[in-house]
């Protein structure tokens, strides 16, 4: 590790490698310790029509998936242009789009998205956060449904890049602060701790608020769950009570990390929690106990009922008209609930 700071230090190109998964300053969002945050005046009535619902996907299992890459370039990695054709103005086109050789996008062996999945490309250079949804690299030019760019010397607005704007991820966040992977999760083990910072996970969109969104969040894909479900951008807290004992200390270290700093609704989908792929990191999934089903494996399971939903304030109506935040906008407030 240390040869592979040296390395960037210097410039050199690197393939994609293990560092360590990109976060924006103290006191951004992502990082809010939620551990005595008010709950939501209808927190227990929301949890129960989701559990009403059929509660997380993949017949109710607080799953895991690995098949996200996060990937690291130099000043001097190769780029290719972003292809017109994304959604504007919600994302952004025209600019050089880093390519670690070596890199894939999710759940592929390289650049080309030939499984028709989400194919997310996530690429960390210096301060800069690149990531696109649906990417695929057929030669000259990054073909995407979305491409963004998140500057992680900043702490954004509470409407993110802008009110009513998706990103890669259908509420507007950002995808990789919000994983997890083998090597933070290996360091927490070590000291008993947790990995200081919120994870991402995702429902089926019939199990959430149609129509709605919740800050953090600044918009929705295509919920179409009843008003009282979870909406979009929904922080969810694992239950102080919560027995951890019984699950190895990796599981116990995420589990700790959801009572203290909770999980965001991000997407819709069926696998409800998103970890890196340990392709490219030093710590290895199956060394520290970890695997998608590791959550079924403990007694007991946790269950939608197992947590708390956060007060982040009233709902939003979906419109689906983006309206950018200023690029120089610089939000030092904080977020005040």
């Amino acid at each position: 590790m240390k040869r592979m700071f040296a390395l960037l230090a210097l410039g050199v190109p690197l393939a994609a490698g293990a560092l360590p998964l990109p976060q924006f300053p103290a006191g951004a969002e992502w990082t809010r310790d939620v551990s005595q945050a008010p709950l939501a005046a209808d927190s227990a009535s929301m949890l129960a029509t989701l559990q009403g619902l059929g509660g997380w996907g993949a017949g109710d299992e607080l799953r895991i998936d690995f098949t996200m890459y996060v990937l690291h370039a130099t000043p001097a990695t190769p780029t290719l242009p972003v292809a017109a054709g994304g959604w504007e103005p919600d994302c952004e086109v025209g600019f050089q789009f880093p390519l670690p050789a070596g890199g894939a996008v999710e759940g592929e062996d390289g650049y080309r998205c030939t499984s028709g999945g989400d194919c997310h490309l996530l690429v960390v250079q210096g301060n800069t956060l690149y990531e696109a949804y649906g990417a695929d690299v057929p030669g000259g030019v990054v073909d995407t449904g979305c491409a963004v760019r998140w500057d992680l010397t900043r702490r954004y607005p509470r409407q993110g890049r802008g009110e009513q704007c998706t990103s890669t991820d259908a509420a507007g966040f950002p995808v990789a602060p919000l994983l997890f992977n083998a090597d933070e999760v290996a360091a927490a083990v070590a000291v008993h701790g947790d990995i200081g910072h919120a994870i991402r996970f995702i429902l089926p969109n019939a199990r959430m608020a149609a129509g709605v969104y919740v800050h953090p969040a600044t918009h929705a894909g295509a919920p179409s769950g009843p008003a009282t479900t979870l909406p979009y951008g929904s922080r969810l807290r694992l239950r102080a009570d919560f027995d951890i004992s019984q699950y190895n200390p990796a599981a116990q270290v995420l589990l700790r990390t959801l009572k203290k700093y909770g999980m965001l609704l991000a997407d819709g989908g069926n696998i409800a929690l998103t970890g890196e792929s340990d392709r490219y990191t030093t710590a290895k999934w199956a060394d520290l106990g970890i695997d998608e089903h590791v959550f079924a494996d403990g007694t007991p399971s946790p269950k939608v009922t197992d947590f708390e939903v956060i007060e982040t304030g009233a709902r939003i109506d979906l419109t689906y008209d983006c309206v950018r935040v200023a690029d120089d906008f610089i939000f030092i407030d904080g977020y005040g609930y």
